[in-house]
């Protein structure tokens, strides 16, 4: 029996036009440029503007464009999944909105909730349907809206996060490229210190939480820092260590963008060097779903056939995880 592997053939992220700068920030809240980039890394996000505009908005654009890239017509489409934490709306799916708008009408498409892990967790679901041979090309999107759950009152969390999202495809391979292996973790106890207190069933919009301001994110920064720090660097580790890789073997860490403070502590456990770690959290801060794709996106020009890739995330619930990944093409 062949053994087929999930190779990530394609790869198309997207940015909101408008620029968040960290001085536009210090005129909104007590807070400066030194201050946020000392901390987090973050000197700039973008915010997508505009009336009746979703998270599909960026995934739509972003499928769009990896359509176009891979030359695949969106009837070959037998999936979607979209990694989110801000859907358009409680249901339909965004997936099936962005399904809808691009075309793919013989595809089945869902949601996907697991924070700023939810790249990674839908990542690895969507290479199931491609490694059990039911299912041929299988698109994941990573994106979503922070600026529509974000408290531009509260400091701790306004600098931090931005808009964007990317998508890649899936398609079988049959040679050791692409999803050779993955870790993913989770810890329910971690919800006390990184959620959202209104808007699902056991807190319904009211009257009384719109006005305490309870359709924010509510985060502990010290808490979830220090899991994050743990967690990330632990799991980075040891998906190297179960697959025998040392640091020399990695051509790059690809992290989670939430705090560049991390992403150093992550890539020191790893026993590699700063020219090995994709990097934008300068330009977008954290997207969330968004971050992993759109540093793909972002550095997929200086990836090369066979390179060994580390993707690593954390996020609320707690939710945590690694891939190795080995890339499947060359520049085009």
């Amino acid at each position: 029996m062949t053994n087929i592997r999930a190779q990530i053939t394609g790869v198309q992220g997207y940015v909101p036009e408008y620029v968040l700068t960290n001085d536009e920030l210090a005129t909104m809240v007590d807070t400066n440029d030194q201050w946020i980039t000392s901390r987090t890394g973050i000197k700039e996000r973008r915010i997508l503007k505009g009336d009746n505009q979703g998270t599909s908005v960026m995934g739509i654009e972003a499928v769009n464009g990896l359509l176009e890239k891979t030359n695949t017509s969106p009837e070959e489409i037998d999936l979607i999944i979209c990694a989110t934490t801000t859907p358009d709306m409680v249901f339909p799916a965004t997936a099936n909105i962005i399904g809808d708008a691009v075309g793919a009408v013989n595809a089945f498409n869902y949601d996907l909730q697991a924070a700023c892990s939810g790249f990674i967790y839908a990542l690895t679901t969507g290479s199931q349907f491609i490694e059990t041979g039911k299912y041929k090309k299988v698109i994941v999107v990573g994106a979503d809206k922070m600026s529509s759950i974000i408290d531009y009152t509260d400091r701790t969390t306004c600098i931090i996060f931005g808009d964007g999202g990317g998508a890649v495809m899936l398609e079988p391979c049959e040679e050791e490229f692409g999803i050779m292996d993955s870790i993913l973790r989770s810890d329910g106890s971690g919800a006390q210190h990184l959620h959202m207190k209104a808007g699902g069933s056991r807190k319904p919009a009211s009257a009384e939480t719109l006005q305490n301001r309870e359709h924010f994110v509510y985060q502990e920064g010290s808490s979830v820092f220090k899991f994050a720090v743990t967690n990330m660097a632990d799991v980075s580790a040891e998906i190297m260590e179960r697959n025998n890789l040392v640091g020399d073997d990695i051509s790059f860490l690809v992290p989670h963008q939430a705090n560049k403070r991390i992403i150093d502590a992550t890539a020191r456990r790893m026993g590699i060097g700063e020219e090995k770690v994709m990097l934008n959290i300068h330009r977008y801060g954290n997207t969330t779903s968004g971050t992993i794709p759109l540093c793909l996106w972002d550095y997929e020009s200086q990836l090369r056939k066979g390179d060994n890739l580390v993707i690593a995330a954390f996020g609320g619930g707690f939710t945590w995880g690694a891939i190795w990944l080995k890339w499947a093409y060359d520049p085009k």
